[in-house]
């Protein structure tokens, strides 16, 4: 089945989290995607654990798999004024370029915007730093953590009267950042199709993180109130929260959304017979009591089994699922059933069960074919082909250290 992007080839210069992702969707849906790395300056995600044990080395990483599945490594050594003709040959054959370096590194390179579209006027180019091209702070570097905690999206993640615990995984990398650049290249390339015209995009990961925050933000512009810290609970919901059930560590997250719903898990946990439950009947008598319920629903999951409760919940069309461990999303029935995963071999980490993309095209089987490349893997195969130079070239560079 031909894929959506068949006809897209991407120059890669992302690492690390938010810019690989985006990149692995483009390669998932078909694209090429060649990645820029090298043994001198290798993207810094393969140093990540987890690995699998006995295994180590730059290929090793199961972070850095996850992220580059479909993808092609090139090894080319940037730090070599040598680099630079090769890059212009793989332009001539790229209509996407991207990169979440800070700003100036590209341009060091000459592989800024206004540079390549000199050559290339159809050109996608897609830049992601951390605070923006220009101002102030243009010269910062970070991480998900970073950008969490700048964005305001840490201050009310946790419990109240608690100092606040974040969101437990790197929020912005994951969510908001590849998702807000993986739409603007999306609307690129559609557009190109139609007009011929390429431009360039500039994702300040600050800025789309901040996104995430509109209706805080939005709130203090009117209150001057700043965001509760509420936990798991919803200013709109009631009952949310995550309860524990019966075994080790074993939690049912339940969120109501009108009284209806409250009726319908009401039965199903068994509260009506242990408590009048008109008196959490509507939402506002829900929230006076907020603690009490939640008191209340934990007796009530403490010693039942947490997956038997959620399918009866979702049966009666009540919103609740059970928290699952890492192991547990590997045999989740409702991801197993959309084909979500996928075993592939890996030279180093051996079968290596890789993710498919969250959304698809009716027409188009978007599904990883390839485990995350060995660092230069094709290298190779790219010069001889797509390039079409010699292979004692290749050798004499490789040798070298401008090819490795």
């Amino acid at each position: 089945m031909r894929r959506v992007l068949d006809d897209v080839t991407v120059l890669d210069f992302c690492w690390i989290g938010a810019g690989s992702l985006v990149t692995q969707m483009l390669a998932l849906h078909g694209a090429t995607v060649l990645k820029i790395e090298s043994h001198r300056r290798p993207d810094n995600l393969r140093l990540s654990p987890p690995s699998r044990p006995g295994t180590s080395g730059l290929d090793s990483s199961g972070y850095y798999a996850s992220r580059n599945a479909n993808k092609k490594s090139f090894a080319l050594n940037m730090s070599d004024e040598r680099s630079q003709p090769i890059v212009r040959d793989l332009l001539a054959h790229c209509s996407v370029v991207t990169s979440n370096f800070r700003p100036g590194i590209m341009e060091r390179w000459s592989l800024d915007y206004d540079t390549l579209r000199e050559g290339r006027p159809d050109l996608i180019y897609l830049s992601m730093p951390m605070q923006g091209e220009e101002g102030p702070f243009r010269e910062y570097v970070g991480f998900g953590s970073t950008i969490a905690a700048l964005s305001g999206l840490v201050a009310p993640s946790g419990l109240p009267g608690r100092r606040p615990v974040g969101t437990g995984t790197n929020y912005p990398d994951h969510i908001p950042n590849p998702g807000h650049a993986l739409v603007a290249l999306l609307a690129a390339i559609y557009r190109r199709r139609r007009t011929g015209r390429g431009g360039r995009i500039e994702l300040s990961q600050l800025e789309s993180t901040v996104n995430m925050m509109g209706p805080a933000l939005l709130a203090y512009s009117l209150t001057g109130e700043e965001p509760l810290t509420i936990g798991n609970r919803s200013v709109e919901r009631c009952p949310q929260g995550v309860f524990r059930c019966q075994g080790r560590d074993e939690w049912l997250a339940l969120s109501i959304g009108d009284d209806e719903q409250w009726r319908r898990a009401a039965e199903v946990l068994g509260v009506r017979s242990t408590l009048d439950v008109e008196r959490f009947a509507t939402f506002d008598s829900r929230k006076e009591r907020e603690d009490e319920l939640e008191a209340v629903i934990q007796a009530a999951t403490l010693h039942r089994d947490g997956r038997e409760l959620m399918d009866r919940l979702q049966n009666a069309r009540v919103p609740a699922s059970v928290v699952n461990s890492a192991g547990d999303v590997f045999s989740d029935p409702v991801i197993v059933d959309r084909g979500y995963w996928h075993a592939l071999p890996h030279a180093v980490l051996g079968e290596f069960r890789t993710a498919s993309p969250p959304f698809t095209w009716s027409d188009d089987d978007a599904v990883p074919t390839a485990s995350a490349p060995l660092l230069g893997e094709h290298t190779r195969e790219i010069w001889t082909g797509l390039l079409q130079r010699s292979g004692e070239e290749f050798d004499e560079l490789e040798s070298e250290g401008v090819l490795w």
